[in-house]
């Protein structure tokens, strides 16, 4: 995280030199300031920085994905309400911290026609329950290499 703080007054930085403190300039000295720290990461040891700002990206932009298509499959069940198959599915973690376990339950939450209910008391098993079942392993499958993929590339 501190080269993260870095990064951010490099940004804060490169916009005090231009004079202007807008978006765009701030956006440009976060892009300098990521290249500046790119080329030195083995001086100052922040490999790891290039990996997680990465991930952070992937991590942002595949969940906007699922929450647009989120909205649209419940929109169609408003609309055909024959299409919806509630259940509740366990989904086995393979997440070790309690951080990640929070941001995935929260992220699952967040999607519309999903719901966290439940983490089991050894932090192995996550209850969700969804509108849109089709069969447990399908719901499984789509947390693991969504949700939880993203979430143990940036938080674990």
């Amino acid at each position: 995280m501190n080269i993260l703080l870095l990064n951010t007054v490099l940004a804060f930085a490169w916009a005090a030199l231009l004079g202007e403190f807008t978006g765009i300039n701030l956006l440009a000295g976060f892009g300098i300031g990521y290249v500046m720290i790119w080329l030195m990461q083995f001086a100052i040891g922040t490999g790891d920085y290039s990996r997680k700002f990465f991930g952070i990206i992937r991590f942002i932009s595949s969940f906007l994905w699922e929450l647009i298509k989120s909205n649209f499959r419940v929109a169609l069940s408003v609309l055909q309400p024959t299409r919806v198959e509630p259940a509740i599915v366990a989904v086995p973690l393979d997440l070790k911290k309690d951080t990640s376990i929070m941001v995935l339950a929260n992220l699952i939450t967040l999607t519309p026609g999903t719901l966290s209910i439940d983490v089991s008391d050894d932090n192995q098993v996550l209850y969700i329950h969804t509108m849109h079942a089709g069969t447990p392993d399908e719901v499984r499958r789509e947390i693991k290499e969504v949700f939880e993929a993203r979430v143990r590339e940036v938080f674990e």
